[in-house]
């Protein structure tokens, strides 16, 4: 009955794939693509060494603003986790964490301008509120004492008996969180602060790809070392290292900051005064010339981008499953997945959309590269564990299609829709890049100064985004896939 229900769920998603593959665009606008992607590659071997102290300064201001930005979250994040049972703090979370750090940035970038406090508030805000989520639910799953053991004392229970239990796990995956602030901070680069990203920007826009591949090698360092550098031991000597090297942390400006709220975001025929029926001819533009082409630009992208996700995680897990394949095979498919899931689907999808030009092909690619990467990651670490019969066939075809992924395909499930949310963030964002999702149009707003169109977009975004969430809980439910939220959470 499971099997059945898997495949009818399955075929569904990969029907809908279809049909959103249909009326998408994946054309390729560049004359000569795959000379431009001839010329990225072998760009490897032109890369100066020297060059390389003049970026270590962006590969510091990434790091620090990633350190900070979780010191901070992950206090603010487990004291919302202690109160995330009620309601109203859950829908609030709920909508922060929906909306992309880089909408964040756009935001606080009208308020306090392009420094350090709007890229550390920027990654606090959504950190915080997925790190409480997390939290929450660690929290709960581990929530099996007798009720007698916690006494009258309330904060004696958190600190001797709760939370010592469930530290490695708060720690673990605290960590797997910093990986993705040092992502997050490195992109925040593409607008305007000077972070890796930046170069990066400058680099691919000029054409010298021999400094993106630098950029880019450095970036795959500090992720491959990042056990070695972030840990227990070295964390609160890295906390005070980066409060240091930041320095300027810009005091809030009141003028700004009122008029954003009173001003810049109020609906402009309400600010003026101009009665409903203005009112509402302008919301329906919005709606009708944005909302809906956002929409269903956005879906359209997300559900190819999903099943193309899942077909590449089932094709290259066996390439790191003791099951399959050799040491020296798994060893450098590690590395290829340990390198495509470091890699920012923000800055995939700039290098495919100067290699291929704006269609969906760039962003579909980004996010079956990255999102493939890590499922196929996490499914090879499940097949290591699977224990066959004596007698279980020896052709790998065959042990892959009736022994194998069987076994996992309920894991598969469950981290594809995981992973189906976070899809819709990206492809939100990805619109920033001249795809027409939603953000093409949260980012026209902003650049023609019309915040109050920019915060409605939002609030549209946020909506898709837990929609998403509610109908993949559902479908889990329906699955009956018991997660694991170390797992899952990834």
């Amino acid at each position: 009955m499971l099997l059945s229900k898997n495949l009818k769920v399955t075929l569904f998603f990969i029907f809908i794939a279809f049909i959103s593959f249909v009326f998408s665009d994946f054309s390729i606008s560049t004359i000569n693509p795959f000379l431009e992607l001839k010329k990225f590659v072998f760009s490897i071997s032109e890369i100066k060494i020297y060059d390389i102290p003049s970026l270590l300064p962006s590969l510091a201001r990434t790091v620090a603003i990633a350190v900070l930005a979780i010191f901070f979250s992950s206090i603010i994040g487990f004291i919302l986790a202690l109160m995330y049972e009620n309601i109203i703090v859950r829908t609030i979370l709920a909508f922060i964490r929906a909306i992309h750090e880089i909408f964040w940035a756009l935001i606080f970038l009208q308020i306090f301008g392009l420094n350090v406090l709007t890229a550390l508030l920027a990654l606090i805000f959504p950190f915080s509120a997925i790190l409480a989520k997390v939290y929450s639910e660690i929290l709960e799953e581990h929530d099996y004492f007798d009720k007698s053991l916690r006494g009258k004392n309330f904060l004696s229970y958190y600190f001797y008996t709760k939370i010592p239990d469930i530290f490695p796990m708060l720690l673990s995956y605290t960590l797997y969180r910093f990986e993705c602030a040092l992502r997050s901070s490195a992109i925040l680069g593409f607008v305007g602060i000077t972070t890796l990203g930046y170069y990066l920007s400058s680099s691919f826009n000029q054409g010298y790809y021999n400094e993106v591949w630098l950029l880019l090698i450095m970036f795959y360092i500090l992720i491959f070392t990042i056990k070695i550098w972030f840990n227990k031991y070295s964390f609160i000597f890295l906390v005070i290292l980066s409060f240091y090297f930041l320095g300027d942390f810009s005091t809030l400006n009141m003028d700004n900051f009122i008029r954003f709220f009173t001003t810049d975001i109020i609906p402009h025929p309400i600010k003026n005064d101009l009665g409903f029926d203005k009112t509402y001819i302008w919301f329906s533009n919005i709606f009708f010339d944005e909302i809906i082409p956002g929409i269903f630009n956005t879906i359209l992208l997300t559900q190819v981008s999903l099943v193309l996700t899942g077909i590449l995680a089932l094709f290259l897990f066996p390439f790191i499953s003791y099951k399959f394949a050799n040491k020296y095979l798994r060893f450098s498919s590690h590395i290829v997945l340990v390198i495509l899931r470091s890699s920012p689907e923000y800055i995939l999808a700039y290098l495919f959309l100067s290699i291929f030009g704006p269609s969906f092909l760039p962003a579909a690619l980004a996010l079956m590269l990255h999102n493939g990467a890590i499922i196929a990651f996490l499914l090879g670490q499940e097949s290591n564990l699977l224990k066959y019969r004596t007698d279980h066939t020896k052709k790998a075809i065959s042990l892959y299609a009736y022994e194998t992924l069987p076994r996992l395909y309920s894991s598969f499930l469950a981290f594809l829709f995981y992973r189906w949310e976070i899809i819709m963030r990206e492809s939100a964002i990805l619109g920033i890049l001249g795809i027409a999702t939603l953000g093409f149009f949260i980012d026209s707003a902003i650049s023609d100064f019309r915040l109050d169109k920019m915060m409605i977009l939002l609030f549209i975004t946020a909506l898709l985004n837990i929609s998403i969430d509610i109908l993949s809980r559902r479908i889990r439910k329906y699955l009956r896939i018991k997660e694991n939220i170390s797992s899952c959470n990834v």
